[in-house]
């Protein structure tokens, strides 16, 4: 049971979600359900050294209105860890392997940060798994794409952010381990992640907070521009991980493109 208080209300909320184990390539891959609405399924996809910790209250909030779920990557929270960090290409392999095993196609991809990388990845090579994307935040422009300037815009972002997010980071970050976290934080750099938005041929969201500090307003607009049936939205007062500030915010935008497969359109 996921427990919580519902955003603006200080009321508390309470879903059921299920954690569910599967094995790919010979790895456990642990993942969290919540909600069993027919339609299509949305899998939402963490960050660069983290685990799904921080996007499980999106899945709870998404529970009521869709079916979705989240997990752990290989490395990372509770799924196992490979002997050497995976690439970029290995992560997404392994998380086409997971929605394969868990009978997951043509769904929502919710990435956030890295995981848009990620989802991108995996709707051009694997096309069949993806029926929409939400890119919440999507990293990395080129201007960021060295140890200091990226190091430079956390520690600005960081402060925008909920405090109740630090502890959570540090835990994935001791769970892991800084070898597989720096991994995964130089794959993205090397992923140009532009080059590969044409090719993308399902309805995308861009998603980004007014307050975000990571991804610029001109980066957001030319990931908007390259996806062929790509919509931009801003979202007023919100930092760069809206998924764990206010999911709630997000839910009703991924339900309706869920629902209709047509991205709204709303500039902040």
């Amino acid at each position: 049971m996921f427990r919580g208080l519902a955003e603006g209300s200080g009321r508390p909320w309470e879903v059921r979600m299920q954690r569910r184990e599967v094995v790919v390539d010979g790895a456990r891959m642990v993942g969290w359900r919540a909600g069993h609405a027919a339609g299509m399924p949305v899998v939402c996809v963490h960050g660069a050294g983290v685990s799904s910790r921080e996007l499980r209250p999106l899945v709870a909030a998404l529970g009521g209105a869709v079916r979705a779920w989240t997990v752990d990557l290989p490395g990372f929270g509770q799924s196992g860890k490979p002997s050497r960090p995976l690439e970029l290409v290995g992560l997404s392999d392994a998380l086409a392997g997971w929605m394969a095993a868990e009978e997951i196609s043509g769904a929502c991809l919710v990435g956030c940060s890295f995981g848009c990388q990620l989802a991108v990845d995996v709707a051009v090579r694997h096309p069949e798994l993806a029926g929409a994307l939400v890119l919440a935040g999507p990293t990395v422009d080129a201007a960021a794409r060295s140890w200091p300037k990226l190091v430079w815009r956390w520690a600005r972002n960081s402060v925008r952010e909920d405090p109740r997010m630090a502890p959570l980071n540090i835990a994935d970050y001791r769970d892991a381990g800084m070898r597989r976290v720096l991994s995964s934080f130089a794959t993205a750099m090397r992923d140009r992640i532009e080059d590969k938005l044409p090719y993308v041929g399902v309805p995308a969201l861009v998603v980004r907070g007014e307050y975000d500090r990571l991804v610029p307003r001109e980066w957001a607009e030319e990931v908007t521009r390259k996806l062929p049936r790509g919509r931009l939205v801003v979202l007023p007062g919100l930092p760069h991980m809206i998924p764990f500030k206010d999911p709630g915010a997000l839910v009703p935008l991924i339900a309706q493109l869920v629902r209709d497969g047509v991205p709204v359109v709303r500039h902040g």
